[in-house]
């Protein structure tokens, strides 16, 4: 039995599990593949599983038009396909194509995309229908699913004669029903009605031996009868015949379609089982999103080394409404067994089924939440003693139950079976209790047997804490707000806690006092010891997180301090080199018309009026080196009414009022005093950031005119969204907007919850909303920044 008990999927909660994959199928056929799950124990079939899971959740996170949809499961009807000389209705047929053909374009899918998807290819083994034989069959049906009427020629015959008989008869009886009408032998507002499949005309009662025909009907109250007229019933017999003919020519046809389908029912019936395979990998695709789950390194043979894993069903219930505490974990090859203890509700039996559930889910090729830097191994036993197993059925006690487990467990384990036991030597005389359980483990222990036990026993931690193929671990609890923290920390034994939660209930201190004399001194202290461990180990864990954010933070300072630096060691370099360039060039100019003048004196002799034109020449270049200088804004400059910024500033006020050299300016609700040579109309400042960017040497103008306040994300793969955000995050930053538009779509929601997500990150962004019902909802992102 690679697996024990028999109700292993109960007590772990994997019926659970299963039945959300069930609601996650699309059909029957993926429905009885979950229930056919099956623990395995071959590395290559787990990991092939798993791939293949890894596939799907690809395809639905990058919004692939994957061409899967509800389907009919049909398989009931193979074995009357199998009867030679039988048929099956048009409506059946119907739907055997449309399965038919969403197996052909899935298998089309993954042949275009096997490069991509290689293990999901690998399934369309199981395809191999004939190529002539869908567009044969789809070749006789109309969109409705029916029959069409060019099928065969002797079709097309019938049913043209049968819409000329039926037109002759409607024509024929209108005529009759005018007549009567006008001899008002027609109760008032009644029309041409059908009984029994024939064209009818309703009479008064009183009227019926006026008109020639069949009485077809009457109604409740007898006053009216509806006739067939004389003249259509030879007509109306012949639309029978041709009705009749027309079922008999069908049947043909129904019967030709389904003796194709009986040679070729092997394939058929391969086809639904790879349509069922695709539709359960899609379930495991879809419940992976939700657990946020994911592909583990699978190992060869036992290990166990997990890293922030968290349990499935608490992760699908408390998802969104609290965070989980995770659980990281290993086994040593050379300590194959945890011995976790800790106090009542610390989370000792939720981390003993956390690892049950996830080894479980893992050989069943199922994709699991936890880092994917974590190991998993592969057992070929999974033995699991946990929770109230008292039979009255077989007259077993609670602790006999657990003693039959144990004797199981011992004949059965090996050195690649896992063992969970929950509150190992629990149900019985602590001290007879302790005694057996130790006799327990020792043995699993000497067999190698890989496990996690959990214990409330002092003998059972000292126990552990004596051998080197065993460990100890705690679960967590804060002494000093006496509530668990469901952390696993592995290394030493855990303290119950019992006195202090004692106290904490409410006991008499009388009552605590003579619970510590009746236990002892000793065990009382080694609690107290114990506790006191936990607590400096807890304080010095929280140092220790502290410096670490520190040296982080420092580490984080001083790399954006080299980079600044160096970039305005580049910036400095830069607009030397260009001035010395431009020092070098205006020298030769000016060497140039130095030369220039002295020749022009000497060929003029020094005239008056030429060394005026010459000292002007020398004066227009003297203004072009002259540096310029930056006009400063002065009281004129601004008046009352204007919209006013403190020179420096980015925040902007109405000037209410100025007197003398002062000025009152409103920013909000405050109003303030302010030299008025401190005030600049704002349409004439820059913004900080604007000023900053210039000063790296950004081109802001031209980012400002280019800029577009929304960003088109659809389409995009998860793993490009996030770079090109951080960029329009950073123009919109750097440009001052205070609103934009995200575009990500609906689908899966993946992308939503992708950019959602990092725009929580980003300080400067001040709220999220969806985008109004009627111009994309929450396929748009509203952001409004700080």
């Amino acid at each position: 039995m690679a697996v024990y008990p028999n109700d292993f999927e109960f007590k772990l909660g994997f019926d659970q599990i299963k039945a959300k994959l069930i609601s996650y199928c699309f059909g029957k056929l993926g429905a009885d593949e979950v229930n056919a799950i099956t623990f395995l124990k071959d590395k290559e079939a787990v990991e092939t599983l798993l791939l293949r899971t890894n596939e799907f959740q690809k395809i639905i996170q990058m919004g692939e038009q994957f061409p899967l949809g509800s389907y009919e499961d049909l398989s009931q009807y193979f074995e009357i396909i199998r009867i030679e000389g039988s048929f099956i209705e048009e409506e059946i047929i119907s739907e055997v194509v449309k399965v038919l053909r969403m197996v052909t374009d899935v298998s089309q899918f993954l042949t275009q995309s096997k490069e991509e998807y290689p293990q999901l290819f690998k399934l369309n083994s199981f395809v191999r229908l004939p190529a002539a034989l869908l567009p044969s069959i789809e070749n006789k049906f109309n969109d409705k699913g029916k029959i069409k009427d060019h099928a065969t020629p002797a079709l097309a015959q019938i049913r043209k004669r049968l819409r000329e008989e039926e037109g002759r008869v409607r024509k024929l009886t209108e005529q009759i029903y005018r007549e009567s009408l006008g001899q008002s032998w027609i109760p008032e507002g009644a029309t041409l009605t059908v009984r029994d499949g024939r064209v009818v005309i309703p009479i008064l009662a009183e009227h019926k031996r006026k008109l020639k025909g069949f009485i077809v009907d009457e109604s409740a109250t007898g006053q009216t009868v509806f006739i067939e007229p004389a003249e259509s019933m030879e007509a109306n017999n012949e639309i029978r015949d041709l009705i009749h003919a027309d079922r008999r020519e069908v049947i043909k046809i129904l019967k030709e379609i389904t003796a194709l389908l009986r040679e070729n029912i092997e394939t058929i019936k391969s086809a639904f089982h790879f349509l069922g395979l695709i539709d359960f990998n899609n379930a495991k695709a879809r419940l992976s999103i939700e657990l946020d789950a994911t592909l583990p390194i699978l190992s060869n043979g036992p290990s166990l080394n997990w890293i922030i894993a968290r349990h499935p069903l608490l992760q699908l219930s408390l998802k969104g409404k609290r965070e989980i505490v995770p659980l990281t974990i290993d086994l040593l090859d050379d300590a194959r067994c945890l011995l976790v203890s800790g106090p009542n509700a610390g989370g000792k039996s939720v981390c003993l089924k956390t690892v049950g559930l996830i080894q479980y889910m893992v050989q069943c090729g199922l994709l699991v939440p936890m880092a994917e830097q974590s190991t998993v191994g592969i057992f070929s036993k999974l033995f699991l003693d946990i929770g109230d197993q008292q039979s009255i059925d077989n007259d077993l006690s609670t602790y006999s139950s657990h003693l039959q487990n144990m004797n199981f467990f011992l004949r059965n384990a090996s050195d690649s079976t896992l063992v969970l036991m929950d509150e190992l030597g629990s149900g019985t005389d602590p001290n007879f209790g302790g005694g057996i359980a130790e006799a327990v483990l020792t043995a699993l222990v000497d067999k190698k047997v890989w496990g996690v036990a959990t214990t409330h026993y002092y003998n059972l931690k000292l126990f552990a804490s004596n051998r080197t193929d065993i460990r100890n671990a705690s679960m967590q609890f804060d002494s000093k707000k006496m509530q668990p923290l469901f952390m696993l920390e592995i290394g030493k034994p855990g303290s119950s806690f019992a006195l202090e939660i004692a106290r904490k209930t409410g006991l008499p201190n009388e009552t605590i006092s003579t619970a510590e004399e009746i236990i002892g001194k000793e065990l009382t202290g080694l609690e107290r010891l114990m506790k006191t461990v936990a607590e400096e180990k807890q304080a010095l864990a929280n140092r220790s997180r502290e410096l670490t954010d520190r040296e982080r933070k420092t580490a984080e300072e001083h790399d954006r301090y080299k980079r600044l630096n160096s970039e305005l060691e580049s910036k400095k370099k830069e607009i030397v080199d260009r001035a010395k360039t431009e020092a070098a060039s205006l020298l030769k100019e000016t060497n140039r018309e130095i030369e220039k003048t002295i020749r022009h004196i000497r060929a003029n002799q020094a005239e008056k009026k030429e060394t005026l034109k010459v000292r002007q020449g020398l004066k227009q270049l003297t203004d072009k080196v002259k540096p310029e200088i930056k006009k400063e804004l002065t009281t004129g400059d601004v008046k009352e009414g204007d919209k006013v910024r403190m020179v420096g500033q980015d925040v902007t006020g109405n000037l209410v009022s100025i007197k003398g050299n002062n000025a009152v300016v409103e920013f909000g609700s405050i109003r303030s005093t302010v030299k008025i040579n401190q005030l600049v109309r704002s349409d004439l400042a820059e913004p900080s950031s604007v000023r900053k960017a210039k000063s790296l040497g950004l081109d802001v103008v031209s980012k400002q005119s280019s800029f577009v306040a929304t960003l088109d994300l659809r389409g995009k793969r998860a793993d490009e969204v996030i770079p090109e955000l951080d960029r329009f995050l950073d123009d919109a930053i750097l440009l001052s907007q205070s609103e934009l538009k995200i575009i990500h779509g609906k689908g899966e929601g993946v992308l939503r919850k992708i950019v959602r997500e990092h725009l929580r990150k980003v300080k400067q962004v001040a709220s999220l909303a969806d985008e109004h019902a009627d111009r994309g909802g929450d396929g748009i992102t509203i952001v409004i920044l700080k």
